[in-house]
């Protein structure tokens, strides 16, 4: 390759770099304006509160400090974990085994796909208000038919000790996305391996066992990391379910709803900016021990 090769490959590669640049710059732009400048601006307002006339005072880590010694700090969290350790597992399984079911080849496949689906893509805010009638303990389908049963049905959302089986059920109204990412992994599964599994003589339970668990098993992590972010930053149907305490007793206080009362109704940007940090380490730490749950499995 001669010299004069070389000076035009360079040209040519300067040229691109700098209309590459020039075509993605409005991407950056967003990123830094709508992304990168809240984000450490709501780092320095962790660490300030609202002054008189509105001036930010420095006040360094009270805001997390205190954060610790406050009984619904302590309550969201509770009652995220609660409805994040019961809710994800299940919501898994449910999701799994409809992947399953409508692997099947069978007539209208599609169109139970699409049916399957279509919940997880309505808005939170009529997914709220949709089971804030489902649920309404008078008027409501669910305890309706369970009357006609002869049965008494609970007090969904205003007995403290059936929120949160109320919330959890919500929950698994949109699991037509993680089964979606089911469904795509059980199509990746080679045919020959269970092609060979009957030869041995194998049966259906055997299967599922030995060859679909194991071959999904990292979308099962990518679902339940998913499941772990989104459950441990919902707040949108709770409040349109309940109000802004979390309903009776606080019992439905999640840790996301605790963090806009903060901020929306209390005006409290930097106590709601301090738990805004602690929801991100919180969220890491899960991530990394269910990483680490299923590196150890695969040994």
């Amino acid at each position: 390759m001669n010299e004069y090769t070389l000076k035009v490959r360079k040209r040519t590669f300067k040229r691109e770099s700098v209309l590459g640049v020039i075509f993605i710059s409005p991407w950056i732009a967003g990123f830094l304006i709508f992304t990168l400048f809240p984000v450490l601006y709501s780092l320095y307002l962790s660490f300030t509160m609202t002054g008189e006339g509105g001036h930010l005072k420095w006040i360094g880590l009270d805001n997390y400090l205190r954060a610790f010694g406050e009984r619904d700090f302590w309550l969201s969290i509770k009652n995220t974990l609660i409805l994040s350790g019961i809710g994800i597992p299940i919501a898994q399984i449910m999701a799994l085994m409809a992947a399953i079911l409508l692997n099947v080849r069978m007539k209208y496949q599609g169109l139970f796909r699409t049916i399957f689906f279509l919940p997880s893509v309505v808005p939170a805010v009529a997914t709220g208000l949709l089971w804030k009638w489902i649920l309404n303990p008078r008027l409501g389908p669910i305890n309706g038919f369970l009357e006609e049963l002869g049965f008494s049905g609970p007090g969904w959302l205003i007995d403290p000790a059936w929120i949160k089986p109320s919330l959890i059920l919500m929950s698994f109204w949109g699991i037509g996305g993680t089964m979606v990412i089911y469904l795509a992994g059980l199509q990746n599964i080679p045919d020959e391996l269970y092609e060979a599994a009957e030869l041995d003589g194998a049966n259906s339970r055997q299967r599922l066992k030995s060859i679909t668990l194991p071959m999904l098993r990292p979308v099962t992590l990518f679902n339940t990391i998913m499941g772990i972010i989104t459950s441990f930053q919902s707040f949108t149907q709770v409040i349109i379910m309940l109000d802004m305490d979390g309903g009776i007793e606080k019992s439905g206080l999640v840790y996301g709803l605790y963090i806009y009362t903060n901020a929306f109704r209390d005006f409290k940007m930097g106590y709601a900016s301090a738990l805004s940090w602690v929801l991100l380490i919180i969220t890491a730490v899960s991530i990394a021990i269910t990483m680490k749950v299923f590196k150890d499995r695969d040994k």
